[in-house]
C-alpha cells in the first residue's frame, strides 16, 4: 500500500501477481485502486483514465473489458432522471482468486470474449491445475477458496444515495490456445482478442431487394403508428397549425409531424387564411389510414370556444369556474353559461377579465366573433331570462317536463329579444334546451296572460326603464332585426332549427 496525493491504492495480490493478465490491464487496475483508496469502488471518467495512464481511449476501453471479463472489476452505470451520469467501478479484494484457468501445456492460454466460462466475484472460483507462483498461491490458498464479499455502496459526487445492484453471473465465455490463435494470425499474442468471422448465407439481387423493401415498409408503418398515437392523444383538444395552401375550397394545415385538412364545412364563412399564418384549431377526429393519420380539424365547433377559455382563463382550467353550456353560430355570436364552484369567485367576471382582456383575446382569435357570457342557474326560468340577455324580460313560465317556456317581454324589447334574424332567441333556445315562445305585452294582454290594466299599472315603470336602458340597446341588433307586429307568436326551437 502506498500513498499518492493523499490517497491509497490497495492492490489485490491475486490480480497483481497473475501472469495471465496483461500488464496494461494491471496498470489500469492499479490506477483504479488509487482512486478507490480504502474503499472498493471509484468513479473516474474515461478522460481522467486516459490522462493518467497515457493510453488512448480505445486502449482504455479494451483493457477495462478484459478486467471486467476476468472478474477483477464490475462496471455499474449510474443514471439520474433517466440520463447517464457516470460509471462506477467495483473492485475485487485481496481474497480474489484468478478466474483464468492455467493449463499445464507448453502453450499458454489466450483469453477471448468467446472463451470458456469465467465466473464473477460472487461465483465460486475456477479451479487451477498448476500454480505459476507456487509460494504465493499456496500461502493464499485458503483465502482464494472463499468467495469475494459483496461490493460496498458507491457514492458518486453530486448524486443521491446510490446502492450497487446485486452481482449476477456472466454468461459463459470461450477460450482458445495460443497455438490455435496463431493458426488464424501469427501476430496474436497472449491477452489478445481473436475475432472469428462468421460466413453468412449469400443472397441474390432480387432477394436482397425484397428484404430491403420489407424493412423499409415496416419502418414506415412504425413511423405512421407513432404519429397516429401522438395526435390521437390530442383528439377533442385544440392545436396550433400553420396554413400551407388552399386545396380547392379546403385548407391544408401543417401541425408539425402531420398535415390536417380543414374542410369547407368546418370553416367559418368569410374567413380567409394566408400562407404561413398561425391559427388555432379543434381536433374533431383522428383516423389511422394506410397513408398515415388523417386528422379532421374544425373552426366552427362549439368546443373550440370552451378550449380557448380553458387556455386563457385560469379559473376555468383549474375547475373553479365551470362552463355549463355553449351555443354558437360560428363567425357571428356565441353564448356560454358559466357557474362558479366557489361563492367568492364571480364566474362572469373571471371569464371577462380586467377591462375585458381575457375575453378580448378569445374574440381576436375568433376573428371578431361576439361572445355573450351569462350566469348559469338550476332554475329554468332564471336561466332562460339570462339567456335572452341583453333583452329585458317581464315573466317566464317554463315547463320542465315538456321543455317549453313562454316568455313575455316589453313591446320595445321584442326586437332585441328576438335578435338579428332571430339569432338571440335561437341561441337562447340551444343554450337552455327549451322551446321558447316570445310574446310582447300587447299579445300577452290579448291572450289573457296579463291583466287588461297592466299597461296602466306599469306605465311609470316603463318610462323609467326606457330612459335608463336606451343607451344599452345593441344598435346592430335593433336596426337589423326584421319584425312584423302582425305576427302573433314567435317560436324558436333548437330541434327545428334549419340553419344547422
Amino acid at each position: 500500500m502506498r500513498k499518492i496525493n493523499g490517497k491509497f491504492g490497495i492492490h489485490a495480490a491475486s490480480v497483481t501477481l497473475d501472469p495471465t493478465i496483461p500488464p496494461a490491464s494491471k496498470c489500469l487496475y492499479s490506477v483504479l485502486t488509487i482512486f478507490a483508496g480504502e474503499k472498493n469502488s471509484c468513479f473516474p471518467s474515461i478522460e481522467t483514465l486516459v490522462q493518467v495512464t497515457g493510453m488512448s481511449k480505445d486502449t482504455v476501453y479494451k483493457y477495462l473489458d478484459i478486467l471486467e471479463e476476468c472478474g477483477v472489476i464490475e462496471r455499474q452505470h449510474k443514471r439520474k432522471s433517466g440520463q447517464f451520469r457516470n460509471t462506477v467501478y467495483i473492485l475485487c479484494d485481496e481474497n480474489r482468486k484468478s478466474p483464468y484457468t492455467v493449463i499445464t501445456d507448453t502453450e499458454s492460454t489466450v483469453y477471448d470474449k468467446k472463451s470458456s466460462p469465467c465466473p464473477k466475484i460472487s461465483d465460486s472460483p475456477c479451479p487451477t491445475d498448476q500454480d505459476t507462483n507456487n509460494n504465493i498461491y499456496k500461502n493464499n490458498k485458503k483465502n482464494n477458496n472463499n468467495s469475494a464479499p459483496a461490493p460496498q455502496d458507491a457514492e458518486p459526487a453530486d448524486s443521491e444515495e446510490w446502492k450497487a445492484p446485486e452481482v449476477k453471473p456472466e454468461p459463459p465465455k470461450k477460450q482458445i490456445s495460443l497455438e490455435d490463435a496463431k493458426e488464424i494470425d501469427s501476430k496474436f499474442e497472449l491477452g489478445d482478442i481473436v475475432h472469428i468471422p462468421i460466413e453468412s448465407k449469400s443472397f441474390g439481387r432480387i432477394a436482397t431487394q425484397n428484404a430491403k423493401n420489407l424493412i423499409l415498409q415496416k419502418i414506415r408503418e412504425e413511423e405512421r403508428k407513432v404519429v397516429y398515437d401522438q395526435y390521437f392523444e390530442k383528439e377533442k383538444d385544440i392545436v396550433t397549425g400553420i396554413v400551407q395552401r388552399y386545396v380547392g375550397k379546403n385548407v391544408s394545415i401543417n401541425l408539425g409531424k402531420a398535415d390536417a385538412m380543414l374542410t369547407e364545412n368546418e370553416q367559418v364563412k368569410g374567413e380567409v387564411f394566408k400562407p404561413t399564418e398561425r391559427i388555432k384549431l379543434y381536433v374533431v377526429e383522428v383516423k389511422n389510414t394506410t397513408k398515415g393519420p388523417k386528422i379532421l380539424v374544425s373552426r366552427t365547433h362549439p368546443e373550440l370556444v370552451k378550449r380557448l377559455f380553458e387556455s386563457e382563463v385560469t379559473e376555468v382550467k383549474d375547475g373553479t369556474v365551470e362552463i355549463k353550456s355553449i351555443a354558437r353560430e360560428a363567425g357571428s355570436r356565441t353564448k356560454i353559461a358559466v357557474w362558479s364552484n366557489d361563492p367568492d369567485v364571480d364566474p362572469v367576471g373571471a371569464c371577462v377579465g380586467m377591462n375585458g382582456a381575457r375575453v378580448n383575446a378569445i374574440v381576436n382569435e375568433l376573428r371578431g366573433e361576439k361572445i355573450d357570457i351569462i350566469n348559469w342557474s338550476d332554475n329554468p326560468a332564471i336561466l332562460i331570462e339570462n339567456a335572452l340577455s341583453p333583452a329585458k324580460v317581464i315573466s317566464v313560465m317554463a315547463d320542465p317536463d315538456e321543455k317549453t317556456a313562454s316568455v313575455i317581454v316589453p313591446d320595445y324589447q321584442l326586437s332585441l329579444a328576438i335578435g338579428k334574424e332571430g339569432q338571440n332567441a335561437r341561441l337562447a333556445a340551444r343554450l337552455t334546451g327549451y322551446k321558447i315562445d316570445i310574446k310582447n305585452e300587447t299579445q300577452a294582454i290579448e291572450t289573457g296572460e296579463l291583466p287588461e290594466n297592466y299597461m296602466e299599472l306599469s306605465e311609470g315603470v316603463y318610462e323609467e326603464e326606457y330612459d335608463d336602458d336606451a343607451e344599452e340597446f345593441d344598435v346592430e341588433n335593433t336596426a337589423d332585426a326584421e319584425y312584423d307586429e302582425d305576427d302573433a307568436e314567435i317560436t324558436f326551437d333548437e330541434v327545428e332549427d334549419t340553419e344547422e
